[in-house]
C-alpha cells in the first residue's frame, strides 16, 4: 500500500480506544454577469463561500511572448543559487482553520468527521505524505475549555465573549472531543496539527489547549502557536498603546515560565512565533521582533519560526468600514508575478537567519487577501495560479512550509468547505480553486524530502518559471503563463534543454487548465476535477491525463506547449507521475432522512457524518457583522439540537477505508 493507504485493522484498533474515552444576493464587479442556479428545489445560496461573480480578464499584452528558452545544469552541484532542500516531511501547503468554523470543515465531533474532508486531505498526503493542519487565527485568542459536552454533540461553540477581540468576534468554546477528533483523523490519514494558544491575558495563561493537546495527540501535535498577529494588538484594542515587540517578548518569557510550572504541559520546546502579519500599513516588520533577541532567546523552546501575510486585504467590505475595493480594480495583481516578488522580498533575510538557528521558517497563515478575500477573485483559476506561483517562491525563498486559511461560509477563499443549508447528500461540497495550488505543490515535491527550487528568468513577470531538483538530479520544470488570451496568439512554446545534453526521449506533462483566468468552473488537473460549486465530495473525477511530449535527442531540447492561460508540470526523470485519485478513499452510500451514513464493513457499526446542516444555520466567519440571525444579531450563532449519545455501544461508527 502507499504511505496513504492505512490499513483496515490499525484503523479500527485505534478508532476504537478513542471513542472509548469520548463523552456523550450576490454583487458583481465584472462585466459578465453572475448566473443564478438552483440547488435542491430552491436559489442558489448567496454567501461568499459560494461567490459566482465573474470578473474581466486584463487584455494581454500588445507584443506577446512567444518562445522561452531555458538550459539547466542536470546536477544539482552545478546548479547556482538554489533554495535549501524541502526536508520538513510534509506537504510544502497545508491549511489553517479558524477555529470557529472547524465544524463546517473537518467535523461535528470525534464520530462524525465529514469524509469529504477525509478525501481531500488524503489526496494531498498520497502525494506528499502528510498533511500540516493548524487551528487557531484570530478566535484562538479568547477560546476555553468547556469541561462537559454541548447540547447539540458539537465540539465547538460560539460564546459573547464580552470583551473586544481581534475582530469582535465571540469567544469559542471547545470540549475534550475536539482533541479526540484530531486524533481520529490523523488514525485515517496522516494529518498532523498546530493547535493555538488564547494569548488574551498574560497575567492567567489558560493552557488546556496544550495539556489535552499532547495527552491526546501525541506525536501528531507538531507545536504550540503563542500569539497571533500581535502586531496588531494595539490597533485592535486588545494591548494598551504603544505595545512593542519588547513587550511581547516580555509576555512569552511569562508564557514560559507558567509552562515550566506546569506538570500537564510535558513537551516544553515545542512553540511556534511571531506569528505577525505584516500588514498594510506594516505595524512591525520581522526585523524589528528578530533585534529584541527573540531567536536566540526561544530557540531551544521553538519547533519554527512563524509569519502571516496577505497580499492585500478587503476589510472594508468585511466591516462595513473604511476603503471599499472594487476587485475589478486588483484582479491584475493576481496574474503577475511582481506582486510576489514585492511580497516575499521582505522574508529574505529572516529565512536567513531562521537557517543560521536550524529552525523552519513558516508562513502560517495566507491566502488571496485577508479579511475574507475578493469576489470574483479568490475562487478564480487565476487566483489558483497566484496561489501556486506563490507557493513555489516562497519554497524558492526557503519558506518550510505554508498554511492557506479558511473562514467558513463567509469568505471568498476557502479551500473547502461543506454545503451551506440542509443538503443531505454527500456529493454537495465545494472545493475552491485554490486546493488545486496546494494539491499540485504537494505533487512538486512528493515524498522525497530532499526536493530543491531554482527559479529560472523569464525575463517577464506573466512567464515565471521554475526548476524543481530531487534530492542530486534534475526532476521537474514549473510553467505558468498568466496571458489571458482565447486567440491563440499568447500561447507559448517553451524550450527546455540539459547543460552537456542528454533529454530523455519522452517528458510527461501535466496541465492545471481552465477556459479562463476567471472562470470558477470546471477547472481540472491533469484532466481530473474535484466538481464545481456543490459538487464534491473530495474526490477527483474523471481521467487522470499526463501528457506524453516527445522531445529532439539530437539537438537535446524538449518543446512544451503552453497556452495562455496554463499551468504546466514537465516530469523530466523516469518516475512515473500517474497518481492521480488517492488509494485511501472515503465513501458515504447510505442516506436516512437526516444524514448520509458511511459504507461499511458488516461487522461494523453505523453513524451519520453530522452534515445535516439542522444545526448550522450561517454559521459564520471571523468578521464581525457579517452574519446576520434569524433574530437580527449580526453575530454568528449555533442553533441547538437534541442531545448525542456517544456511547460506544450504542452509536459509534468506525470509519472504514474503502479502496
Amino acid at each position: 500500500m502507499g504511505f496513504c493507504s492505512v490499513p483496515w485493522s490499525g484503523v479500527a484498533l485505534s478508532l476504537l480506544w478513542q471513542f472509548h474515552f469520548t463523552s456523550g444576493g450576490i454583487t458583481t464587479y465584472g462585466l459578465v454577469p453572475a448566473a443564478q442556479t438552483a440547488l435542491a428545489g430552491g436559489p442558489l445560496p448567496t454567501l461568499p463561500a459560494y461567490d459566482q461573480t465573474v470578473l474581466q480578464p486584463p487584455a494581454p499584452p500588445e507584443q506577446p511572448v512567444k518562445a522561452l528558452t531555458f538550459e539547466v545544469q542536470r546536477d544539482a552541484a552545478d546548479a547556482q543559487g538554489m533554495s535549501i532542500p524541502h526536508e520538513h516531511g510534509a506537504a510544502f501547503y497545508g491549511f489553517s482553520i479558524e477555529m470557529s468554523v472547524i465544524g463546517q470543515t473537518i467535523g461535528k465531533n470525534s464520530t462524525h468527521i465529514f469524509p469529504a474532508f477525509l478525501n481531500l486531505m488524503s489526496n494531498i498526503c498520497e502525494r506528499a505524505g502528510i498533511v500540516l493542519i493548524r487551528l487557531g487565527g484570530n478566535t484562538q485568542e479568547y477560546a476555553r475549555f468547556h469541561d462537559g459536552v454541548f447540547e447539540d454533540g458539537r465540539i465547538t461553540q460560539k460564546e459573547k465573549s464580552g470583551t473586544t477581540q481581534t475582530t469582535d468576534t465571540p469567544a469559542v468554546m471547545y470540549t475534550i472531543d475536539l482533541f479526540y477528533m484530531l486524533a481520529n483523523v490523523s488514525a485515517m490519514v496522516p494529518v498532523k496539527w498546530f493547535l493555538g494558544l488564547p494569548f488574551n491575558d498574560t497575567s492567567t495563561f489558560h493552557l488546556e489547549m496544550a495539556e489535552y493537546g499532547q495527552a491526546i495527540l501525541g506525536d501528531n501535535l507538531i507545536a504550540l502557536q503563542a500569539g497571533n498577529e500581535p502586531d496588531l494588538y494595539a490597533a485592535h484594542e486588545k494591548r494598551l498603546p504603544p505595545y512593542l515587540p519588547e513587550n511581547f517578548v516580555d509576555e512569552w518569557h511569562e508564557l514560559i515560565k507558567t509552562v515550566d510550572e506546569n506538570p500537564k504541559v510535558t513537551v516544553k520546546n515545542k512553540f511556534v512565533g511571531p506569528s505577525i502579519s505584516g500588514s498594510d500599513p506594516i505595524q512591525w516588520n520581522p526585523d524589528a521582533v528578530w533585534e529584541t533577541g527573540f531567536i536566540d532567546t526561544f530557540k531551544d523552546r521553538l519547533y519554527a519560526l512563524t509569519v502571516e501575510r496577505y497580499l492585500t486585504h478587503n476589510c472594508g467590505a468585511a466591516f462595513g468600514s473604511g476603503e471599499i475595493v472594487n476587485p475589478q480594480d486588483v484582479f491584475s495583481w493576481y496574474l503577475s508575478h511582481q506582486t510576489i516578488l514585492n511580497l516575499i522580498g521582505e522574508y529574505h533575510s529572516s529565512t536567513a537567519l531562521a537557517q543560521q538557528a536550524g529552525l523552519p521558517f513558516i508562513m502560517f497563515e495566507t491566502n488571496t487577501a485577508s479579511c475574507g478575500g475578493f469576489a470574483g477573485i479568490s475562487q478564480s483559476y487565476g487566483a489558483a495560479l497566484w496561489i501556486l506561483d506563490y507557493g513555489m517562491y516562497m519554497a524558492y525563498s526557503n519558506f518550510s512550509n505554508a498554511l492557506l486559511h479558511i473562514g467558513g461560509q463567509n469568505v471568498f477563499y476557502n479551500p473547502w468547505v461543506a454545503p451551506p443549508t440542509k443538503q443531505s447528500t454527500f456529493h454537495e461540497w465545494t472545493v475552491g480553486s485554490v486546493f488545486y495550488s496546494a494539491l499540485i505543490m504537494a505533487e512538486v515535491f512528493g515524498k522525497s524530502n530532499d526536493g530543491r527550487v531554482l527559479q529560472l528568468e523569464s525575463g517577464s513577470v506573466f512567464t515565471p518559471t521554475y526548476a524543481i531538483y530531487d534530492g542530486t538530479t534534475l526532476s521537474k520544470f514549473a510553467l505558468f503563463n498568466y496571458v489571458n488570451d482565447p486567440t491563440g496568439a499568447s500561447d507559448i512554446v517553451v524550450s527546455l534543454s540539459v547543460a552537456g545534453g542528454g533529454v530523455p526521449q519522452s517528458v510527461k506533462v501535466k496541465y492545471l487548465l481552465a477556459d479562463s483566468v476567471q472562470s470558477k468552473t470546471n477547472i481540472t488537473w491533469a484532466g481530473q476535477t474535484f466538481g464545481n460549486n456543490f459538487e464534491a465530495d473530495g474526490l477527483l473525477k474523471g481521467d487522470h491525463n499526463a501528457t506524453t511530449v516527445y522531445c529532439d535527442v539530437s539537438a537535446n531540447v524538449c518543446r512544451i506547449p503552453l497556452r495562455a492561460p496554463s499551468f504546466a508540470l514537465v516530469f523530466m526523470d523516469s518516475t512515473s507521475p500517474e497518481v492521480g485519485q488517492a488509494t485511501a478513499t472515503y465513501s458515504t452510500t447510505a442516506y436516512t432522512k437526516r444524514h448520509n451514513t458511511l459504507k461499511v464493513d458488516p461487522t461494523s457499526l453505523a453513524v451519520s457524518n453530522g452534515h445535516s446542516g439542522k444545526d448550522r444555520v450561517k454559521m459564520g466567519s471571523t468578521s464581525p457583522g457579517s452574519v446576520v440571525a434569524p433574530n437580527g444579531a449580526t453575530t454568528p450563532y449555533y442553533a441547538t439540537g437534541g442531545g448525542v449519545s456517544l456511547l460506544l455501544s450504542l452509536s459509534v461508527i468506525i470509519w472504514v477505508l474503502v479502496g
